[in-house]
């Protein structure tokens, strides 16, 4: 999409503080972060939301899954994490790319 925010970070054409850059997923600091620790873990490929995915994404869509519970071990969040998908703008939802929002490192 050539309006997307992600798909231009993801492009390189706009700066994104990446964690981790893959074949299929990035992720990236949140620019406005709600937690102490808020990563967004990103498909390259474009979805404007979950309704988007198909039954040919779901091994990318598990890959996520894995990706985050490392990254929560790599950012030392594995204690205390959330994973969170905003569909839709009723949800919160402010770019229609699909991503899911890595939350954690809360004190306890």
């Amino acid at each position: 999409m050539e309006d997307c925010l992600f798909c231009k970070i993801i492009k390189g054409e706009l700066p994104g503080n990446f964690v981790y850059q893959g074949k299929e997923i990035v992720a990236f600091k949140d620019t406005h972060p709600s937690a102490p620790v808020h990563v967004l873990i990103v498909p390259k490929k474009h979805f404007a939301d979950l309704l988007d995915a198909e039954k040919e994404d779901q091994a990318l869509l598990g890959e996520i899954q894995l990706l985050a519970a490392e990254l929560a071990k790599q950012l030392k969040i594995d204690k205390a994490f959330k994973v969170l998908v905003n569909n839709g703008r009723g949800a919160g939802q402010a770019i229609f790319h699909l991503h899911y929002h890595l939350l954690g490192g809360w004190k306890s």
